[in-house]
Formats: C-alpha cells, structure tokens, sequence
C-alpha cells in the first residue's frame, strides 16, 4: 500500500533533501509542497496526505505560526494527518509535542531515522481505509474490491463503476458522495469521472486526456481538476514536475 506525505518548508535546497530521502522508501510519495503556513492549511484540507513533514527552523520567528496549524487543522477535520518535525534543534521538542506533534527529527536526517519515523508512523496508523466497497440498491449488497474499479462515471444522480472485468456496476448515490469517501489513491480529473490513479498509464496534456488500462480506454480530465493531475504525475514520476 502507498501512502502520501505534504511538505511544509520555504528552503527549496531542504525540499529536495527530503524528496532525496524518500526516494528509498517508493511506497511513500509527495503529493504537495507549501511554503507557507496558509499554503499548507488549504493543501492539507485538500490534498489530504497522510504525513506532513514539518520543517521547523530554530532562527526563524514564525516556528511558533508553523505549529500553530495542528491546532487550526482541527476546526475543519476530526483527525489530522501524522505531523513530523524536522529541525536542527530539540529547543522547540516540547512545545511540539504540546501542538500534537506525532514524531520530532533532528538534523541532519539519515536515511536510518528517516525510517525508523516511517515505521513509527504505520504501527501507530494502520490505514482505516477499507478494501472493498458495499453498493446497495434496494435490498442487494454487492461488494467489490477497489483495487478492481478503473474509474466512475457520473450518470446524473447516479455513479457508474467500471470495473476492471469489464462490468459496470451502478450505485444510487452521486459521484460527489464518493469522492468524499474513497481512498487517496482515487483522484476526480472531471466533473464526471473519478479514476483509480493506479491503472493510469499515459496523461496527455495537451489532448487533456487520461489513459487507463494499459491504454486500452481514455477519458478526459479538465482544468478545474489539474491539480489533481499535477498530483498523479508526481506520485508516478515526480522528476518531471
């Protein structure tokens, strides 16, 4: 299973530090930068990511504004993702630990404590996300896997999944309800389509097109939801955003 990390951090020399690092560990993946606190507050609301990397620099006056965004995070969400500190001194260890601060790195990070944080992080945070999902229509479940559903499509108040057999199954809620509910790793490219990012094999830009399947089908994506698009490019090939 994947899981995705935001890093919060105005020092591009130290972003990519720890996008070096993490190049060791592929079942992790950047979905975002911020550079600054509001940034980093409107990422997370919207992105989501599971771990925030926390730059937290001990000359700086905004230390304290940084940290701050635990304790704001929680006037919009019930459970925030799993904040790691980084920073060059402990000075700010227990005021961290106090804004709710799930694990506290010192410089210079090594691979070593790198993981060792990452394996703090999923004992203490097995993925609550389910396997499958129930569509029900009347007094029928059906139960399917996701790592079988390609894409969903909208079909006015209802939400074709296109399943990678072949099938379609058709659920009576609409393609927002799912959106809310579905895992990372599905992403909305359209106002109709929602797709499993990990049957995309080829983004065209140009054509605005997405390919699934091992480019056996393609779907268009549009410009409101670019952002998500960035998003799937950087989880496959980082380097080329």
């Amino acid at each position: 299973m994947q899981h995705s990390y935001l890093i919060v951090d105005d020092n591009t020399s130290h972003v990519q530090e720890t996008l070096r690092l993490f190049e060791g560990f592929p079942e992790y993946y950047c979905v975002g930068i911020a550079t600054t606190c509001d940034e980093a507050i409107n990422k997370i609301l919207e992105l989501q990511p599971q771990i925030v990397f926390l730059e937290v620099s001990p000359s700086s006056k905004k230390s304290g504004l940084c940290l701050s965004i635990i304790t704001e995070l929680y006037q919009f969400i019930d459970t925030i993702p799993y904040f790691i500190v980084h920073t060059a001194t402990q000075k700010f260890a227990f005021e961290a630990i106090k804004a709710g601060v799930s694990d506290y790195l010192l410089k210079p990070l090594s691979t070593f404590e790198l993981r060792k944080s990452l394996l703090r992080f999923q004992r203490t945070n097995p993925s609550a996300a389910s396997n499958t999902i129930c569509i029900k229509s009347y007094g029928d479940y059906q139960f399917i896997s996701l790592s079988d559903v390609v894409y969903l499509k909208a079909d006015n108040n209802t939400t074709d999944f296109h399943l990678q057999n072949g099938r379609t199954v058709t659920a009576y809620k609409t393609l927002k309800h799912y959106e809310a509910s579905l895992p990372f790793f599905f992403l909305r490219v359209h106002n109709s389509y929602i797709v499993n990012s990990n049957y995309i094999s080829r983004i065209n830009t140009g054509k605005s097109l997405c390919y699934l399947n091992n480019s056996d089908l393609s779907i268009s994506f549009s410009k409101t939801f670019k952002d998500n698009i960035d998003t799937i490019i950087r989880r496959i090939a980082p380097e080329y955003l």
